[in-house]
């Protein structure tokens, strides 16, 4: 079987090389080819569970759903997902297999290089096209040698490749050019286009911008693609995008966010930032939790200790339990729900130091980390409300206490989570329970617009391809992507 490969990298993080290729696999399935996302290294704490039980990268899902496909760990064999600053965990084809300094990672990347071939030869079998993303800058030349992310992988498995600028940064000619600069010959000989994107205003203003970087490259140039005015409706994956604001002041209910050095699975929040009528407000550090709140959420943290003791030093602590004193609401998921307990032990130094931390103390339950992950899509229903919800756990770690007799959620005939008696505070190990539409209606209290979610996204992901359509020659694209002789 004859399969193709087309590979974006880009200039540098958050140049739009995730919602690219999830628009090429819409609009590539639309075009009635079976294709499939896959990216060989990825760094994100913001992950998702694949349909083989293990966990990648949530861009490599989303992308997948565009492809109309289910994610498997082969997408994405290798993730790293960061821990501390100078650390993070190893997930190797969906499985933790420990944690590293990235001084450690870096000298022993390049042994998973043959994994990570063998995945994309896995899906490459079984797909017309595979659309392979890159990770960070290509032109990170000090991270080169056993680099399996980028140069490394591509020619390795002789794959072409498109390098990605953002020119709404600014420099977007030096950014393109200058990859060609400092890449060695080798590697520059694998790119077969450039890519121009995020532009506003009037193409035709870039013509001589385009014609200037064809001229130093010898390279076909796409676009200039404009921005894509719906990509807040679609999951993020980089933590970059809490930066951009995603909802305007004058929702009828606040809801306050504490950002956490090492959030997780951020994404949880998005049906509610959908919602016209929430005020959705991510709190940088520095600024206290404010006091017009109706809700808190703590969200998932990838460092649950560490990220608790940073909550502690900005005095959000002070500001969650005052919160809670003016008969407030107050939600934890993952790790947040870790944090509202009495005490979260990691005797095995499973994130960090062995120890014991004392929590906000506003559920009677205690919480003993362990190196076995839960993962999994689940689906059962709310009890308070009797609602359906749907999904996943992806944790480490064990919760219980008298509060755990009152259960947030009933999942396969098993209680899950915890309620305080007066039911102003909850906890929950399940991701992704806001985008269970009836649920996300009753837990606002009618403040809620009858978004349907899940419908929106795939609306996004259609509007996404159209985009592509109508502003790039995804015909001249589609013949750049090089034939694979699969054995």
């Amino acid at each position: 079987m004859t399969a193709r490969a087309l590979m974006f990298m880009g200039t540098g993080s958050d140049v739009g090389k995730s919602l690219i290729v999830a628009g090429l696999c819409r609009a590539m399935a639309n075009r009635g080819l079976k294709v499939a996302p896959f990216k060989p290294q990825n760094m994100s704490n913001n992950a998702a569970v694949a349909e083989d039980g293990g966990e990648i990268g949530r861009a490599q899902a989303l992308q997948a759903r565009a492809a109309r496909r289910q994610p498997i760990t082969a997408m994405n064999p290798v993730l790293l997902k960061p821990e501390q600053e100078t650390g993070a965990q190893l997930v190797v084809r969906g499985q933790r297999v420990g944690s590293m300094p990235a001084r450690d990672y870096f000298k022993k990347r390049g042994e998973l290089l043959p994994q990570v071939v063998a995945a994309f030869h896995e899906l490459a079998d079984d797909t017309d096209l595979v659309l392979v993303e890159g990770a960070g800058s290509a032109s990170e030349v000090n991270l080169r040698t056993g680099d399996i992310a980028n140069f490394g992988f591509a020619r390795a498995a002789n794959v072409p490749v498109i390098v990605i600028g953002d020119i709404h940064r600014g420099g977007v000619i030096a950014s393109l050019v200058g990859t060609f600069s400092v890449v060695t010959s080798k590697d520059r000989d694998m790119i077969v286009a450039t890519l121009v994107n995020k532009f506003q205003g009037d193409p035709s203003l870039f013509d001589a911008g385009k014609a200037y970087i064809a001229e130093l490259t010898g390279r076909p140039v796409f676009g200039p693609l404009p921005m894509f005015a719906d990509a807040s409706k679609l999951p993020a994956e980089d933590v970059l995008a809490l930066d951009a604001p995603r909802q305007a002041s004058g929702g009828r209910l606040t809801i306050a966010v504490p950002r956490l050095p090492r959030i997780a699975n951020f994404d949880d929040l998005d049906p509610l930032r959908a919602e016209p009528e929430v005020n959705l407000i991510i709190i940088e550090p520095g600024s206290p939790l404010p006091r017009s709140a109706d809700l808190i959420i703590l969200p998932g943290s990838k460092a649950t200790r560490a990220d608790l003791a940073i909550l502690r030093k900005q005095g959000w602590d002070i500001d969650i339990l005052a919160h809670y004193r003016a008969g407030g609401r107050i939600i934890g998921i993952c790790g947040g729900y870790q944090m509202l307990g009495q005490s979260i032990a990691d005797p095995d130094g499973i994130e960090g130091t062995p120890g014991i931390s004392e929590g906000l103390g506003l559920l009677d339950i205690k919480t003993i980390l362990a190196p076995v992950k839960t993962l999994g899509m689940v689906d059962g229903f709310e009890i308070a409300g009797g609602h359906p919800i749907t999904g996943y756990h992806m944790h480490m770690g064990r919760s219980q206490g008298p509060d755990c007799a009152n259960p947030f959620a009933q999942i396969s005939n098993l209680p899950e989570g915890a309620c305080s008696p007066d039911g102003r505070v909850f906890g929950t190990y399940l991701h992704g329970v806001f985008a269970s539409d009836s649920f996300r209606a009753a837990f606002l209290g009618g403040t809620t617009s009858g978004l349907i979610y899940e419908a929106g996204v795939e609306a996004a992901l259609d509007a996404l391809a159209t985009h592509l359509e109508s502003h790039l020659d995804l015909d001249a694209l589609l013949a750049l992507a090089q034939p694979l002789e699969i054995v």
